[in-house]
């Protein structure tokens, strides 16, 4: 990998060097079919890439990129070269370059199983092969030779000649077609990470949408094995609704003709945004009974990629520094637009619970970054794509939109892209446009938000007097950088009815160490003080002694799904920061959460109250409270509406906890058939989260396994059926499960996934032991021989968290000092993996000592 990264300053000189006028890139795929495997190296296909480019300075001398087994040929301007002496395995050196140059490279580029360029994939139900690329953020260089940085955008034409029978996608629309070989449309200018070629024997369904005098075809497709779950309807239904509030906020047409959803199998991502034709993961098509949480993560997802046509397509940063200048925006875009345009106007409730849980996590890491982040090569870009970029990105969006308010926002939005049409951009660019039309001071609160690291915490502090008004209500703000909160405060009680209502609200400016906020001085005393009610801002919430008692009794009766969905998430953080016992949030799941009417707060809680068990609490209770949730779960289950996706909920949580024999032996009946729950389906999905803590427990033997991947012999039910080997609790499950991943590099990126999912099981610590040193000693070799994204997947996944001991830190510790010049980007998963682990020894500090005291 080291010699494949990109430093940012090599691409700056390359940009003051270099303009691009045009790429013609061909490829020949008919090698993806009917062909054995070669005895040595990779399964390769022909690419010949033309490339039209200027140099500001004649004679000087740059570099293409590419990633190739071999090069056939390269020719600069008519001018023959040896491959052999300018092609060193990822660049290509070009010298005496003419003020206009042609550059054209024949070469033999790989197909991947990793999920990086030109992926391949072979389906175990019928044997048919898919191809896809995913290029973000330099792999582009893997499929064709280009000038692999975001900055140098140009217009590109694709051929592609494919296997007979298959269908072939790009980014423009198809233009002709001779024999096996189709030719597409010229694209807009663009950059290399977002040009994009699907191709196979997929299945294809076609709408359109129009408004006005604007038409634009629609395409979605899948594999042909997934073709019978597929609900495309509601698949257009969200991009229409979509297309339909971009336009009207965004008064810029969308300006990428056509738009084709591919959902692919073995994807690394959730979805990519490459114009015209947009990439996901194909487990966003259902197998089985999913709950609305799943439709509305989705949509979210739909709607996040399209906003990316404007954020990111037509407007790109010049640099990955500035890569929340998309990804942030889309964050924010996809709620904003489900609670806009879509049936699911719930999601900022989502976004609150979920989408920040993940930003807090990011924010409180030793690699914490500003939004605005510090990017010196292309190994660091891949690891930016995190909860800051995203998650926290977003959330300072939407305080931007209380601070500046939501018509000078879109206006900004607006101006924005007609000012930077087919351009790349800087932070500058649009603060100076959102100055512009909001009238603020933009520089002073880009420097508090996008520029500084970290997570404020805001904590209320009531004064009442004797006769229960509050004579002072005061904001304490803690945190590294002290920040400007635009927020709102609630004040809550209990009504007769026993529900806990808001009764006054006030919005501040909370800036500094300490505010006070005069609004509510004269109010009753309030059972509960809500700190960022309505979720403006981006902080973690904290309570007085009051509404925390209040909550530990009554959090169930809290009317407003959003305000339940903030305290839930202050509860967590409060667990996740070793400022509440992990027995204590489990208590409190236990007494509310069969309460909660959102279900996917509900999902949320139930992640997250397993994770404090099996990491958080005090290993001495650690089987207690799992058994305590065991059984919860269980008369949820009972309880819940026959046929609800409160039920499923239940279902799966009660599989993913089941903690003794008499759970064991009903999740049997349940598969068997031989016990029932009224209005519970046991469809093939509910199937195999049943049957995974049965391997992983032992309560099942090979045969069931094998059996149950005859039933379902598909991609999915082999990658369920990986996962679950891998579970088994045998030492020799473990060593062949360790060996497929950091021994070999057979595995395709999701059977790596679903290996490692299943090999780290919390109730397997003792088998696992044995991983801690032989993971220390393979991690840089590993790194250096597999592909980021696999690099990646090992070291985060195979980090031995489940060692949760002091042992474990100071062997990460002595790894770290050993290490000091491993690869930054390599040094970042540890130091991360090594944080977590130390979070999670605090936390079961924290129960112990509680658990003594009681």
């Amino acid at each position: 990998m080291p010699g494949e990264n990109l430093s940012r300053d090599e691409a700056r000189e390359r940009a003051e060097l270099l303009s691009v006028d045009g790429y013609e890139v061909v490829l020949d795929l008919r090698s993806a079919v009917n062909e054995a495997e070669p005895a040595e190296g990779p399964r390769t296909f022909r690419s010949v890439t033309t490339v039209r480019f200027r140099a500001a300075a004649a004679g000087a001398a740059t570099f293409a990129d590419l990633i190739a087994p071999s090069v056939n040929s390269v020719t600069l301007n008519g001018r023959e070269l040896d491959p052999a002496a300018v092609f060193d395995g990822s660049r290509i050196a070009l010298d005496g370059l003419a003020p206009e140059n042609v550059l054209v490279v024949d070469a033999n580029c790989a197909y991947s199983r990793t999920g990086e360029g030109m992926h391949r994939f072979v389906d175990p139900e019928d044997g048919e092969v898919y191809l896809y690329t995913q290029y973000e953020p330099a792999d582009a260089r893997r499929v064709y030779a280009n000038f692999e940085q975001p900055d140098l955008k140009a217009p590109y034409r694709f051929e592609v000649t494919a296997p007979e029978g298959w269908q072939v996608w790009s980014n423009g629309a198809e233009e002709s077609r001779e024999g096996l070989t189709r030719r597409f449309a010229e694209t807009a200018p663009i950059s290399t990470y977002i040009t994009c070629v699907v191709a196979g024997p997929y299945h294809y369904v076609t709408d359109t949408y129009t408004r006005g005098d604007l038409t634009i075809p629609l395409g979605a497709m899948c594999r042909k094995g997934l073709a019978k779950h597929f609900d495309a309807d509601d698949v257009f239904l969200v991009t229409k609704q979509g297309f339909d509030l971009f336009h009207e906020i965004f008064d810029y047409p969308y300006p990428f003709g056509k738009y084709d959803q591919a959902f692919v199998p073995e994807y690394n991502l959730g979805a990519m945004e490459n114009p015209g034709m947009v990439t996901f993961r194909e487990e966003y098509i259902f197998r089985g009974k999913v709950t609305q949480a799943s439709y509305e993560r989705r949509a979210n997802v739909i709607l996040h990629e399209m906003a990316h046509m404007w954020f990111g397509d037509l407007v790109t940063m010049k640099w990955w520094d500035d890569l929340w200048l998309k990804e942030s925006f889309a964050d924010f875009m996809g709620s904003f637009g489900l609670v806009e345009a879509t049936r699911f106007d719930q999601a900022w409730v989502t976004f609150a619970n979920s989408r920040k849980a993940w930003a807090y996590r990011a924010d409180q890491l030793p690699s914490t970054h500003p939004i605005t982040a510090d990017i010196r090569d292309l190994e660091d870009a891949k690891l930016n794509f995190d909860g800051i970029t995203y998650a926290k990105g977003a959330a300072v969006l939407k305080q931007l939109v209380a601070y500046v308010g939501r018509d000078a926002f879109l206006d900004g939005a607006r101006r924005y892209f007609k000012a930077n049409a087919y351009g790349n951009t800087t932070l500058d660019d649009l603060l100076s446009v959102l100055a512009e039309v909001s009238g603020r001071d933009m520089a002073e609160w880009s420097r508090a938000w996008l520029q500084t690291a970290g997570v404020n915490a805001l904590t209320p502090v009531v004064t009442c007097d004797a006769g229960g008004r509050v004579t002072e209500l005061a904001v304490l703000q803690d945190g590294d950088e002290l920040r400007p909160h635009r927020v709102a405060v609630g004040l809550y009680r209990l009504d007769p009815d026993g529900s806990l209502v808001r009764y006054a609200r006030a919005e501040a400016d909370v800036a500094g160490a300490r505010t006070v906020v005069g609004e509510l001085a004269g109010q009753e005393k309030p059972a509960l003080v809500l700190v960022n009610d309505e979720d403006l801002t981006y902080c973690k919430i904290r309570f007085d002694s009051v509404s925390l008692a209040t909550l530990r009794t009554h959090l169930g009766s809290v009317a407003d799904p959003l305000t339940r969905a903030l305290c839930w998430s202050a509860l967590w953080n409060l667990t996740r920061d070793a400022l509440m016992p992990a027995r204590d949030f489990v208590s409190l799941v236990l007494a509310h959460a069969g309460r909660e009417t959102d279900v996917g707060v509900l999902q949320m809680l139930h992640a997250q109250v397993l994770t404090a068990v099996d990491h958080y609490a005090d290993p001495q209770w650690r089987e207690q409270g799992g058994k305590v949730l065991a059984a919860c779960a269980l008369q949820e289950l009972r309880f819940a509406e026959p046929g609800s996706e409160h039920q499923l909920t239940w279902a799966r949580f009660f599989a993913a906890g089941a903690a003794t024999e008499g759970d064991f032996q009903l999740l049997l009946g349940l598969l068997e058939g031989s016990a029932r729950i009224d209005g519970l389906e046991v469809d093939q999905e509910l199937r195999w989260d049943f049957l995974l803590p049965l391997a992983a427990h032992g309560a099942i033997g090979d045969d069931v396994l094998a059996a149950e991947l005859a039933r379902d012999d598909t991609a999915s039910g082999k990658r369920h059926q990986v996962r679950c080997l891998a579970a088994r609790p045998s030492a020799a499950v473990k060593d062949q499960a360790w060996a497929a991943v950091v021994e070999s590099d057979a595995l395709s990126n999701a059977l790596v996934e679903a290996t490692i999912a299943g090999m780290q099981q919390p109730s397997q610590r003792d088998l696992l032991a044995g991983f801690a040193q032989p993971y220390f000693a393979a991690i840089e070799g590993l790194w250096a021989d597999r592909s980021i994204q696999i690099g990646m997947d090992v070291v985060r996944g195979l980090y031995p968290s489940l060692q949760d001991s002091q042992a474990t830190v100071d062997a990460t510790d002595a790894w770290l000092a050993a290490h000091e010049s491993a690869p930054p980007a390599l040094r970042r998963l540890v130091l991360e993996s090594r944080d977590d682990l130390a979070r999670a020894l605090r936390a079961q500090h924290c129960d112990a000592t509680a658990g003594e005291a009681r």
